[in-house]
């Protein structure tokens, strides 16, 4: 394990074997950040969202995803466990799949966020 807690400029990880196409480590800050961001902002669509259905499984699910993705990072980065780090995304996988088989996810708050974004991006 190397102590250099700067997870997306240690060494270990620019001597990885990269594809072509990935993206700079730079990158990651900004990635990570939107992705909870929109985690976030779906969540809150989520729970204003008005529908007769228990919002309970939606919540597990949820935090669920939060947990595996929060922890991903450290294990990839800090551990320096791939492996692992594989297993967190597969499982993060099959509770995305669940989420969308039990059809807690509603297209309608992506559109919402699709269309904040374009809002935003006009001004």
């Amino acid at each position: 394990m190397n102590n250099n807690y700067n997870m997306y400029d240690s060494n270990w990880y620019l001597s990885l074997n990269k594809p072509p196409l990935s993206p700079p480590s730079s990158v990651f800050v900004l990635v990570w950040s939107v992705l909870y961001i929109l985690m976030f902002i779906s969540l809150g669509l989520y729970i204003t969202q008005d529908t007769q259905k228990s919002k309970i499984r939606g919540f597990i699910y949820f935090f669920i995803q939060l947990f595996f993705n929060a922890i991903w990072s450290p294990i990839f980065f800090i551990l320096q466990n791939i492996g692992f780090a594989l297993l967190v995304v597969i499982f993060l996988d099959i509770f995305v799949l669940m989420t969308i088989k039990e059809k807690v996810i509603s297209i309608i708050p992506f559109i919402k966020i699709i269309k904040i974004f374009i809002k935003i991006s006009k001004k």
